[in-house]
């Protein structure tokens, strides 16, 4: 019939599975979720000893439920090598158990020693099993070791003050492995073989699942309450943005404002939109997100407290890195800004540590520099003003670092040579198209977007 017992009928085989089929299934179950905790637990940024040993002793488990099957003893041609496997399995199974007590809060504060106390007797269980075959003595030795240990472990869960409903829950399937495992082990030692305690492991295993369940379900919704904060912020953020810049006979401006993520730290305004007078700025806080749009909203306040120096370049961001000094958490701004006078025909430029401005004229770019410090980062800081002058068909190009750093897959960044020649190509486009080219052949470039982007493209026409 088989290699183990060429004597077995099918009716005893199939007897004996029908005798062992639920622990068979519990075995496979226990492994395989033992196996794909470890796999959570190795994936995982963050190791999770707790998740670790709780994979290892479901493996374990679930292994040793099989090779105590009579199933298999009837399949397996009798062995010493066979017996002394499966009497060692007893052995093992404790061991990431009393590790995973540890992790898991159950042992008090002197846990670690514990298990590595608990731990010593069993893997001399084993190595004696290896070594001399099973023993009597050691059955013995073992269901002593564990029944002392379940019962100082009911114990020592019932002295825990935690009362985080999570805790509770895992230490109510504890109690009912414990309850089974010990209701085993004492009549196993009687030599009855009730054999109950899988059941008991099975809620075991029952009650952190439960507890992953729980709080999954709870972080999603967490984060979906997170999302609609997120989206508010957006539209909050959004809305402390100029609208488009209105008509004007000298001044056409375009602006684009790409976030990384829902919000941003990138932020421009226009604090001058006189028929004759234009006034444009663009800033950059450090760092993204949420922290990062909070700093922008208080550039925000403080730009519009400097608007009765708006045609002074240099002493309105004097003026807005006092308003911002002490009060950004330690994040920094950069920031440019530049006035532009239709009426004499001439702009006046001042930047704080903010990547220079392009003009394009006549088909050539230059840079326009004039830096300071940072904002909001050193007190004494001190800015001066560029003055240049303006010729009908100028372009002005203002943008955040977001589009010199952006890399492609090789990781190379795409760079102030790559970006003048862009507003090179753009000539013949307007000011609006041109804004849309810059940003779209940044995306094609880019292999992801790492930054925010922001652009501000202004043309000058004389009357």
């Amino acid at each position: 019939m088989d290699a183990g017992n060429p004597h077995l009928t099918a009716a005893q085989v199939l007897r004996t599975f029908h005798h062992d089929e639920l622990y068979l299934f519990l075995g496979a179950a226990f492994t395989t979720l033992g196996l794909l905790s470890a796999a959570f637990s190795f994936l995982r940024r963050k190791f999770d000893a707790m998740l670790l040993w709780l994979a290892l002793f479901a493996i374990l488990y679930g292994q040793r439920l099989w090779l105590q099957s009579e199933l298999l003893t009837l399949m397996v041609p009798p062995s010493r090598f066979f017996d002394t496997l499966k009497e060692s399995s007893n052995y093992l199974v404790p061991i990431p158990a009393f590790f995973y007590f540890e992790a898991a809060g159950f042992l008090g504060r002197h846990g670690r020693k514990i298990a590595i106390a608990l731990t010593i007797p069993f893997l001399g269980l084993f190595v004696g099993t290896i070594l001399f075959g099973p023993q009597l003595a050691f059955t013995l030795i073992n269901h002593l070791i564990v029944v002392l240990s379940l019962v100082a472990l009911i114990v020592q869960s019932l002295r825990q003050k935690n009362f985080d409903s999570d805790f509770v829950i895992i230490r109510g399937g504890v109690a009912a492995f414990v309850a089974f495992a010990l209701v085993d082990n004492i009549a196993e030692a009687f030599g009855h073989f009730p054999n109950k305690e899988p059941l008991g492991f099975a809620i075991f295993l029952g009650t952190p699942g439960y507890v992953a369940a729980k709080r999954t379900l709870h972080r999603d919704q967490q984060f979906g309450e997170i999302q609609k904060e997120l989206e508010i912020a957006r539209r909050i953020q959004t809305s402390i943005l100029p609208r488009a810049y209105p008509d004007s006979d000298h001044f056409t401006v375009a602006a684009r404002y790409v976030p990384m993520t829902s919000v941003a730290g990138d932020f421009y305004d226009f604090l001058l939109t006189d028929p004759q007078q234009a006034g444009l700025l663009i800033a950059d806080v450090s760092g993204h997100g949420v922290p990062a749009a909070l700093i922008a909203s208080m550039v925000k306040l403080a730009a519009t407290s400097q608007r009765a120096n708006a045609a002074d370049p240099a002493m309105l961001l004097s003026g807005m890195n006092a308003v911002l000094c002490g009060n950004t958490q330690s994040q920094f701004v950069t920031a440019a800004y530049v006035y532009l006078d239709a009426a004499s025909s001439t702009l006046r430029y001042s930047a704080a540590a903010h990547p220079p401005m392009l003009l394009l004229r006549a088909g050539e770019v230059v840079e326009i520099a004039e830096n300071g410090l940072m904002l909001a980062a050193f007190n004494f800081a001190t800015y001066a003003t560029a003055v240049h002058p303006l010729a009908s068909g100028d372009r002005l190009l203002l943008y955040t670092d977001g589009l010199l750093e952006a890399a492609n897959a090789h990781g190379e960044e795409f760079g102030p040579h790559r970006l003048s020649q862009l507003l090179k190509q753009s000539a013949q486009r307007n000011a609006e198209d041109a804004a849309d080219h810059i940003v779209s052949s940044l995306r094609t470039w880019a292999r992801a977007q790492n930054d925010d982007l922001t652009v501000l493209i202004c043309d000058y026409a004389s009357a």
